[in-house]
């Protein structure tokens, strides 16, 4: 049975993501679109659990690292998910793993 990434070592987790990133390739080349996607989401959340999600404070604004120029406003934490909001007119509420999260220097 595999371990959660909840139990997981910091080593453990960094081999997992290597895994990850080797299976993630391989899908890539071979133009498994479904599957490179699984991976890049497993990638994300296994990320998450390296972060420190007292280090994500709310009402603070980070910028989404996969989608440059889109920022987000955090309402409150929840394990390794900050729930919040995209600064982009929607003001609908999301959930989003830490990993996906960048502090930018302008929105400090």
């Amino acid at each position: 049975m595999e371990k959660r990434y909840s139990q997981m070592t910091e080593y453990e987790l960094t081999q997992e993501i290597r895994q990850i990133h080797e299976q993630a390739r391989k899908a890539e080349q071979m133009g498994r679109i479904n599957e490179l996607a699984v991976l890049e989401r497993k990638n994300l959340m296994a990320r998450a659990y390296l972060l420190d999600p007292n280090d994500f404070k709310p009402d603070e604004v980070y910028e989404i690292e996969q989608d440059p120029g889109t920022f987000f406003k955090i309402s409150y934490m929840n394990g390794i998910f900050a729930w919040g909001t995209k600064l982009n007119g929607e003001n609908k509420e999301d959930a989003l793993p830490i990993s996906m999260l960048k502090r930018t220097e302008a929105r400090k």
